[in-house]
């Protein structure tokens, strides 16, 4: 569950504020959630949608089921001190706690959410849980003998990766366009199973989740200063371009 980001906020006294009550499900998890669909409906199976969060999280986990979407956890962090302050550490310890006591063929985690770009959550989970991990996927394919191939896009290029099984994807929203839910499957999704677990049906210390990062301050992204334009000609404007860069230390 993220804050839409469409919907007007704004920088008061260096706190971010916005509408509590247009929250979405974030998109890369969308993205993820319909790659899990895919496979389901061409392999069988099961897709189990998780989330961390207050009560308000279950409205996200139903749009998910409404997608489509087997079953849902929700990990409540109602009434627990500072879970609005909760970071990508906090998250990875409460979510491999829950997952370490599960089976599973994979985990498809959002590469970042998309209210602040924020995206380590998954690669601490993959490290907390001892898998294989394969970030930024744009493509999975599952093998006969239940092996995925995951491309990936990296900074030069994409990459096939052979990730196995019992492996952590994390995925682009390149990677295709989640379904919209149709009226019978949102009304489906009122029936499906939404399990509520606490912290402590986990194993878990609220202490021991609380974050290891503080954000100080929210500020306005600086006004953008103007260009420079040349027109003199095109040895004179190579020129002077040439100066520029040399007077702010930018030719090596």
């Amino acid at each position: 569950m993220v804050p839409d980001v469409s919907a007007p906020m704004q920088i008061k006294n260096g706190e971010l504020i916005m509408d509590a009550d247009r929250a979405v499900l974030n998109a890369y998890d969308a993205s993820g959630v319909e790659e899990a669909l895919v496979l389901k409906e061409a392999d069988g199976g099961a897709v189990i949608v998780v989330s961390v969060g207050p009560a308000k999280a279950a409205e996200t986990l139903r749009k998910a089921l409404a997608m489509g979407a087997d079953s849902a956890v929700h990990i409540t962090t109602e009434g627990v001190e500072g879970a609005g302050e909760f970071d990508s550490d906090s998250y990875a310890k409460i979510l491999a706690a829950y997952y370490g006591e599960q089976e599973y063929d994979t985990l498809f985690f959002g590469k970042q959410s998309q209210d602040t770009d924020a995206g380590l959550t998954g690669s601490m989970v993959a490290e907390l849980l001892g898998i294989p991990y394969v970030s930024n996927a744009v493509g999975i394919t599952r093998e006969a003998d239940g092996r995925f191939l995951v491309k990936r896009q990296g900074d030069s290029g994409q990459e096939i990766v052979d990730a196995g099984t019992g492996c952590l994807i994390t995925c682009s929203n390149d990677m295709n366009e989640p379904r919209i839910p149709k009226l019978k499957g949102i009304m489906a999704s009122k029936k499906k199973p939404l399990e509520v677990l606490t912290l402590s049906d986990l194993g878990v210390n609220a202490a021991d989740v609380q974050p290891k990062t503080q954000i100080t301050a929210y500020v306005e992204i600086p006004a953008r200063q103007a260009g420079q334009k040349f027109s003199e000609g095109a040895a004179e404007d190579a020129g002077r371009v040439a100066e520029l860069l040399e007077q702010n230390d930018l030719l090596s």
